[in-house]
């Protein structure tokens, strides 16, 4: 059965030259608009095929189905989610909490853009998100939280970082979802976030006086 999930939603080939990786990115491109359009209920690989402009031979040859599709663009979406954490929490010029401020700044605002993307991938969450691919991109960016509460809370136990660090990235992503589900503006947006980070940071330093 793990098997054939695993297969379920893994690519068929990986792209090898510049025709290939044009290919997949057309592909990935109309998914993203297919989605965006009708909804994880309507999404087929013949209405991503049709908007790329490709055949479902096509298509076929890279993702076997449409859960391997749409894992692809979650899995993009969290490595991306990966990348920022990692590209903020790692900057040593910027002080720790003034990190995890920009961080918190940084989410809300990705949250509310790409907030109808988001909705839909959720949606289809279903058809992947128990695959063991799954699993291992969700945690790509536990190291950097980790290592992060490491330098902002030096003295505490590993299980007091650990509470932290999951705290905090479970209330931005929870009540970032709940928060974006709205039109915001940039005002509002900033004004949210900074509420957050103040209620973040304030935890943080309760915790390195403790």
């Amino acid at each position: 059965m793990a098997d054939r999930r695993t297969t379920s939603i893994s690519s068929r080939k990986q792209p090898r030259q510049a025709r290939s990786t044009e290919l997949v990115a057309t592909i990935l491109a109309a998914a993203v608009q297919v989605l965006a359009k009708e909804g994880a209920q309507r999404f087929t690989t013949a209405r991503v095929a049709e908007k790329a402009g490709v055949s479902v031979g096509s298509l076929y040859q890279y993702f076997p189905n449409k859960a391997a599709i749409l894992f692809r663009l979650q899995s993009d979406e969290w490595r991306q989610t990966s990348d920022l954490l990692r590209a903020i929490l790692e900057d040593a010029r910027t002080p720790p909490l003034e990190r995890l401020r920009i961080l918190t700044r940084a989410f809300i605002r990705s949250e509310c853009e790409e907030a109808e993307m988001r909705v839909a991938l959720n949606d289809a969450a279903p058809l992947y998100r128990d695959a063991p691919e799954a699993r291992e991109a969700r945690v790509s960016g536990t190291r950097a939280v980790e290592t992060f509460m490491q330098e902002v809370l030096p003295q505490a136990s590993q299980a007091t970082r650990a509470l932290a660090g999951d705290l905090i990235m479970t209330t931005l992503g929870a009540v970032g979802k709940q928060f974006s589900e709205a039109p915001r503006t940039p005002a509002e947006i900033d004004a949210y976030a900074d509420a957050m980070a103040d209620m973040f940071c304030a935890y943080l330093t309760s915790l390195e006086q403790g």
